[in-house]
């Protein structure tokens, strides 16, 4: 057990050491200072804003900068699906692999696209290697660029600052942040043992039956693994994601897998600090981030190191519940990356989330209701002032003054905003097809677990939609052809064409309607003039404060989504302890 708990610690330990280093480096790259990359990469991002024609000088609005943002999107969402859908004469495609059925497509388009990688395909069994690779891995970088202009857009605009241009922000979030970090990363991966090859499947004698032989799939796997990883992605070469042997070989693919996953998000919160000259409050809220963020890494441990009881009865002795879980990882390692993917909205998954005792269920959803902890590439920095704002209304409602943060008045535009993104929006996109989906469990939904864990199923499935996450928990009828058809002999893959379309909408509508807002609220807050400090000005960089914006999160999360943990995993939990689960 200590073991594994130190484990835990070390990873961490190493998150926040690089923290104010890398959050440093971030404030540079986007204050357009100088750098050490400059002398390489200046005379090539010239080139690339030639050939884009942007003028680097040149500031958006928020409309102008969603309007980009829309706009490329689209074009590179068309680029995807025609990759797609004629993969089969495509090269790189050395198991000539054919084209996947339009729906999932659509779906897997819209997941690179929205940066939430939520795939409802086997990798390695449906794609080829250009779809891989010029498809999904070439959006892996334009999403995660997207996510992390708009953090940094929302930053300049809650400081004071203009917004900036998003076509500048898009190729240096690329040139400077994720190219440079991906090559490092992706030789330590190949380093490591994860392979990188354009050759097919290797083909090997089992070991029962020499002269049975076996396919074991392999290919352009490492640098499609760090970029998944770092920006914050989650989407697997593989149908088993980081759980498999050739994406995450051994305790240092881990260790690298999970901190390149937290380390931006992390360092955004130290990089807001600069911008807004205090580094003071970006602590305190790094620290209100890391306290909820450790808990419930202790939540999920605990349960997964104490087992299931009814199972531990039978075995008469405490075991840790290893079902769904990899070996090489253990419980404590797994119980890690399950947080930390939800936390960041990765998604990349190095154990079955599906098989966690209900404290992890718990958590990983709570994760993506709340998007904050730490929240995904970007937007979920912003995500997290969003509620400081809120958590600014609030106090200024109770002592009876007009709220201020940063030394800027919060009116009715922003208040509304705040309140649309995080207490309308998310629940909008989660609620109301899951809804639909549980009205018709047999038709639509395809639930293959009744019960609390089936209702948790299709809640997950749409929460990881909407927040941007990917993961799953899997059981459900969503792949084509649908495993439920399959096992039961229909014609109908009914349930894998409600799973793909009604999830595209989830993807899209929480992925662009909150950048919206949240680039409108910046808009709003970087064209308020700033208002002389006096005594009776609410600091927000107390920990009085911080921990009133702590109780908001809570509360709110808590308010919106607490029926629906209620009806899951906690339901389950009780369940379990009955001796029945």
């Amino acid at each position: 057990m200590l073991q594994g708990w130190i484990q835990i610690a070390l990873t961490l330990l190493i998150v926040v050491a690089i923290t104010p280093l890398f959050g440093r480096y971030l404030a540079r790259v986007y204050q357009e200072q100088r750098t050490f990359l400059d002398p390489v990469l200046n005379p090539v991002e010239r080139i690339l804003y030639s050939l884009v024609g942007v003028a680097t000088q040149e500031n958006m609005t928020g409309w102008q900068y969603a309007r980009a943002i829309l706009y490329s999107n689209i074009v590179m969402g068309l680029l995807i699906f025609f990759i797609l859908m004629n993969q089969g004469w495509l090269p790189f495609n050395p198991t000539k692999i054919g084209a996947p059925t339009w729906d999932t497509a659509l779906h897997t388009t819209i997941s690179f696209i929205t940066n939430t990688n939520q795939q409802h395909y086997s990798g390695e069994t449906y794609l080829s290697y250009a779809s891989q690779m010029w498809g999904l891995g070439y959006h892996m970088f334009t999403s995660a660029a997207t996510g992390l202009a708009v953090g940094i857009a929302f930053i300049r605009g809650l400081t004071g600052r203009p917004l900036g241009n998003f076509y500048v922000d898009l190729i240096r979030s690329i040139t400077r942040v994720l190219l440079p970090i991906c090559i490092v990363g992706g030789i330590a991966l190949m380093a490591a043992g994860v392979p990188e090859t354009l050759a097919g499947p290797i083909v090997i004698p089992t070991l029962e039956d020499p002269n049975i032989s076996q396919a074991i799939a392999r290919g352009p796997v490492a640098h499609f693994e760090i970029i998944k990883q770092l920006g914050e992605n989650g989407g697997g070469f593989f149908a088993i994601n980081s759980a498999h042997p050739f994406e995450n070989p051994n305790g240092f693919s881990n260790l690298i897998q999970v901190v390149a996953m937290l380390s931006i998000p992390t360092a955004l919160i130290y990089t807001y600090g600069l911008f807004a000259n205090n580094t003071k409050q970006a602590w305190l809220v790094y620290g209100m981030v890391g306290v909820i963020y450790i808990a419930f890494i202790i939540i999920t441990a605990i349960g997964e190191y104490n087992g299931n009881p009814p199972i531990n009865t039978l075995l008469g002795s405490t075991q840790p519940n290893l079902e769904g879980k990899e070996v090489r990882f253990g419980w404590a390692q797994s119980a890690l990356f399950a947080v930390s993917t939800t936390g960041t909205m990765c998604g990349a998954v190095n154990s079955l989330h599906d098989s966690f005792m209900p404290n992890g269920g718990f958590v990983t959803l709570s994760n993506m209701f709340l998007q904050i902890i730490w929240g995904g590439q970007g937007t979920g920095t912003a995500y997290l002032f969003a509620y400081l704002i809120l958590a600014v209304f609030a106090t200024g409602l109770m002592v009876g003054r007009t709220p201020e943060f940063l030394g800027r008045k919060i009116e009715k535009r922003e208040v509304v905003l705040a309140s649309f993104l995080i207490l309308l929006v998310h629940p909008i996109a989660i609620m109301i097809p899951a809804g639909i989906a549980l009205a018709f469990p047999d038709q639509l939904a395809g639930i293959s677990n009744p019960g609390f864990h089936g209702f948790a199923q299709v809640i997950y499935e749409y929460a990881s939609a909407a927040a941007n996450n990917g993961s799953g928990f899997e059981g459900l009828g969503d792949s084509q052809p649908s495993p439920i058809a399959i096992a039961t002999g229909a014609k109908t893959t009914a349930t894998a064409l409600w799973w793909n379309l009604s999830t595209s909408f989830s993807l899209l509508a929480g992925r662009y309607i909150p950048i919206l807002g949240l680039l409108l609220l910046a808009d709003s807050m970087s064209r308020k003039k700033q208002v002389p400090f006096n005594v009776g000005t609410l600091r927000t960089d107390t920990g009085l404060f911080t921990g009133v914006t702590a109780g908001v999160i809570l509360i709110l999360g808590a308010l919106t989504f607490f029926p629906v943990l209620a009806f899951g995993p906690i339901g389950e939990a009780f369940w379990i302890a009955r001796g029945i689960g």
